[in-house]
């Protein structure tokens, strides 16, 4: 038996229960992971509030590192013993052991730790799918990035200066911008004090964007359309929140001839190969020294509660890891 998060329902933090379950052996295509560190993401309060849904009883959490304890038939690239780390579904990282898919598993090098491992995965991968490949980023360009000083957003402020690229972020408080900043972000906007689409259009000298990364959804979709220049892409790739209301296709008209795309990152690393090559350019990037990732918080498994709380009234910088 081993110590687990389940929902019998879905709803608010209180729905997770800190539970004994049982534990098998991995299954063909599987293996049994022992955690040493489970990762927290946004995505997860979607889980658990049945904005992406799943059939209940149920596991949340997307992404962890540890140890294979166990391997199942026909897989090839682990063995027992191996450093892993992952972000990939089905959920249910929020767990002492688990047995998953081994298809969405990686090798983690020597030279990261579990628990950077397990921060890192799911909020690195996705800079590195929306820089490389949904908008690839060359260097010179000035791009928007919203919510800038979260997990995700230390992670792209510090891409960005790798990249030679000038990053505008919006963030929440002049806290969130100074550790924005410190990261690599080139301008902050301080959303609650600013009007962000008059201060993008004020530092491009009214050109706009050629490209806006926003996972905040319905607060920000129209304003962040309103950022773009002409033939500019919008990268819906979350909706903190809420979900973004149906629009018409005369607003990127409207706009210059706009483009859009809702990306996620299982699309992108659905292929095998494609996981591979995602998860080492984001080890290359971190064993260089070029992004640190930044574990601002942690709380023990049994605490979810409390760090979902804090998750959604937006208290929390940079990456959150759970300690099981």
């Amino acid at each position: 038996m081993v110590k687990a998060i389940r929902i019998n329902a879905v709803g608010g933090p209180e729905v997770m229960e800190y539970v004994d379950v049982e534990v098998g052996d991995p299954g063909p295509g599987e293996i049994r992971v022992r955690h040493a560190a489970i990762g927290l993401n946004y995505i997860d309060v979607y889980f658990r509030t049945g904005a992406y849904p799943q059939p209940l009883p149920a596991g949340l959490g997307m992404e962890g590192a540890g140890t294979v304890e166990a391997v199942g038939e026909g897989v090839s690239h682990l063995k027992e013993g191996d450093r892993v780390a992952y972000a990939t579904r089905p959920p249910g990282a929020y767990a002492e052991a688990r047995v998953m898919p081994a298809a969405g598993v990686v090798k983690l090098p020597k030279s990261i730790d579990f628990e950077t491992g397990a921060a890192m995965m799911l909020q690195g991968l996705t800079v590195q799918y929306l820089f490389r490949r949904t908008f690839p980023l060359r260097g010179g360009e000035t791009i928007l990035f919203h919510a800038a000083a979260g997990g995700v957003g230390l992670i792209a402020c510090q891409w960005a200066r790798a990249l030679g690229v000038t990053m505008i972020g919006t963030v929440g408080s002049d806290e969130k911008a100074a550790l924005a900043k410190a990261h690599g972000c080139t301008h902050t906007i301080n959303y609650n004090t600013e009007n962000f689409v008059e201060r993008v259009r004020e530092i491009t000298n009214g050109k706009g964007v050629p490209v806006v990364y926003d996972s905040i959804g319905k607060d920000t979709f129209l304003g962040s359309l309103d950022c773009l220049s002409p033939l500019g892409m919008m990268v819906s790739f979350g909706s903190a929140s809420g979900a973004v209301p149906p629009f018409g296709l005369q607003e990127l008209a409207s706009r210059g001839s706009l483009f859009i795309t809702r990306p996620t990152l299982f699309s992108y690393s659905a292929k095998r190969e494609d996981l591979e090559n995602m998860a080492a350019d984001l080890f290359a990037m971190v064993e260089s020294h070029k992004i640190k990732i930044e574990i601002n918080q942690r709380y023990a498994l049994k605490d979810v509660a409390q760090a979902h709380i804090d998750l959604e009234s937006r208290k929390t910088t940079g990456s959150t890891i759970l300690l099981p």
